[in-house]
């Protein structure tokens, strides 16, 4: 672990376990096992306690997230407009389920109760960018766009380190 992100806390102070596990997951985008015991050794709090906070709160993960980040709008006026097929869609375009993140550590696909985009349900995120008014059919070509830059940018990679 960075111990700075440990130096800017009192040891043993248990009351900032959640902040904590904020600074920890800033810095490497999730929270490694390897982070949690050492914030449990340095707050002097049983691991099993540090994982009960990490995995009540909605806002930690135990696992990284893929390079683009899918979510599925699950309310009202996208459920009704049948985003349920756009999810089933993207798990079997995927090969995931819900929560979960490719192998090739790509996509991680997500539900939310709602995106807030309800006028042009059914919606979908990836990465900041909206997109309305889906279908199922359309999954495919909209993940291909992400699979192009992914595939330049890894070509480009092995064209500089050459």
């Amino acid at each position: 672990m960075k111990y700075t992100i440990l130096e800017n806390y009192p040891s043993k102070e248990r009351s900032n376990l959640i902040a904590l596990l904020q600074d920890v997951q800033e810095v490497y985008g999730y929270l490694p096992e390897e982070q949690l015991r050492a914030i449990s050794d340095y707050l002097c709090l049983p691991l099993s306690t540090v994982y009960g906070v990490a995995t009540f709160y909605n806002q930690f993960r135990l696992k990284p997230f893929g390079k683009n980040v899918i979510r599925v709008c699950r309310g009202t006026a996208c459920h009704v407009k049948n985003s349920g097929n756009i999810l089933t869609a993207l798990e079997i375009e995927l090969g995931i389920k819900t929560g979960q993140t490719t192998r090739d550590k790509l996509f991680t696909l997500e539900t939310v109760a709602c995106i807030g985009a309800c006028s042009i349900a059914p919606v979908i995120n990836i990465n900041e960018e909206y997109y309305g008014r889906i279908t199922a059919k359309e999954i495919p070509k909209i993940l291909s766009k992400f699979k192009k830059v992914e595939a330049l940018k890894s070509k480009l990679e092995q064209t500089v380190s050459s």
